[in-house]
């Protein structure tokens, strides 16, 4: 494991956390910079594009956290995009509650970012 993949990962635990502030300031202002089709798109973030590229080796890849990872990183791309399309349809009240503890997207952002942690825990070691 390289330190490419301990950084990546650090990187992308911070950058799936604002995403959490963006969909916040989506719902106030119904409003978005991305589109909810982009945000869908699993290998558009640069997390994604790493997960999906070519600079991790075969051994990596077939690794559990890769795949524990690379599935919770899909279905947290597709809870947000809903959750996004709600705030930009004008519904607010039904978007906040999509977010909250208990929900599919807090579920998946926290099961993400704890699969993200281990992740790295195990290629710093």
């Amino acid at each position: 494991m390289t330190t490419t993949t301990h950084d990546t990962i650090q990187e992308a635990i911070g950058a799936h956390g604002l995403w959490k502030g963006r969909l916040k300031k989506a719902i106030a202002t119904a409003s978005s910079e991305v589109e909810p089709q982009v945000v869908a798109q699993d290998s558009q973030c640069a997390f994604g594009k790493w997960l999906y590229g070519s600079s991790l080796t075969a051994n990596e890849k077939n690794s559990p956290h890769y795949a524990e990872c690379r599935e919770l990183h899909r279905s947290f791309h597709a809870v947000a995009a809903k959750v996004l399309s709600l705030a930009l349809a004008g519904k607010a009240q039904e978007a906040a509650r999509a977010m909250e503890p208990g929900s599919e997207f807090n579920r998946l952002s926290l099961s993400l970012t704890r699969a993200m942690t281990q992740w790295h825990d195990a290629v710093t070691k």
